[in-house]
């Protein structure tokens, strides 16, 4: 499943856009020096810039306080503008990473990590949904896989990944389960998946064997090794598979677009011109 194609083809219809609104920004702040987020703000900066962006760099010390950090949150939600915000994680120990998220605007919420984000998603009414969940469905569609009437296995919990997808599924009318690291017999559950999503940053947890022959699998993990970056999938498992998303081209050029495709789509709900499911 090539991320890579995709992805250029969601930021043409963000470029679009964009040039339809007159203009949408994207504020990212990072803050310390850890090198992967560097690396993450980086090219969510530059895809913003290329797509015609106005696109917002903040980059605080590791010893910013928590009231700094807020600060600096308030004065992002408070400018018109700017129609995306997120914080980059990890955060630096100091700080409060629960108030961090619950600070941000949620109208401006384009990680979908904001309790009303959430709770909306959850209500089946989806406002902004994280990057990374949404590129996977994007993925799914692009390929004419419908989760409709599937059981789809995800393996991994968190609000940024397993939580959220594991909702799209079920929206998908999919039959969800969810897996974990208290999970017992793993592959009695993934051996029953006709889509697989792994999503723990375990490398390589998923062997071949525990793959069902013509599943769909979806790697989100990024391991970085002394040999480069591998999935939480063994690429072995190509063989049994009937589609998967390889590690590097798959998910991650789809989580950057998807971060661009929702910044335009918080832009069209704060001028109204988009309507909310209900």
């Amino acid at each position: 499943m090539d991320g890579k194609t995709l992805a250029a083809r969601v930021r043409e219809e963000v470029a679009d856009g964009v040039r339809k609104l007159g203009g949408v920004g994207l504020a990212t702040v990072l803050v310390g020096d850890d090198p992967a987020s560097d690396i993450y703000i980086t090219l969510k900066q530059k895809a913003a810039r290329e797509v015609g962006m106005n696109a917002v760099d903040r980059r605080l010390s590791a010893e910013t306080t928590q009231d700094e950090l807020l600060e600096v949150v308030a004065e992002l939600n408070a400018d018109d503008a700017i129609d995306g915000l997120l914080v980059q994680s990890p955060l630096p120990s100091q700080l409060d990473e629960t108030a961090t998220i619950e600070a941000l605007d949620p109208a401006k919420d384009v990680d979908g990590l904001h309790p009303v984000s959430a709770g909306l998603l959850a209500l089946g009414r989806p406002r902004l949904v994280g990057a990374t969940p949404l590129g996977i469905m994007r993925l799914l569609a692009e390929y004419g896989i419908d989760p409709g009437g599937k059981h789809a296995v995800v393996v991994g919990r968190s609000n940024i990944v397993g939580k959220p997808v594991a909702q799209l599924l079920l929206q998908a009318n999919a039959t969800v389960t969810i897996c974990h690291s208290r999970t017992d017999d793993l592959p009695r559950h993934t051996l029953d998946a006709d889509i697989l999503v792994a999503a723990t940053g375990v490398l390589h947890l998923i062997s071949p064997d525990m793959v069902k022959m013509g599943a769909t699998v979806i790697d989100v993990g990024m391991n970085r090794t002394e040999d480069g970056l591998f999935g939480d999938v063994d690429p072995g498992a190509m063989d049994r598979a009937a589609y998967m998303t390889p590690v590097p081209g798959g998910v991650g050029p789809m989580t950057i677009a998807m971060v661009l495709s929702n910044t335009v789509r918080a832009a069209e709900l704060r001028l109204g011109s988009l309507a909310l499911p209900r």
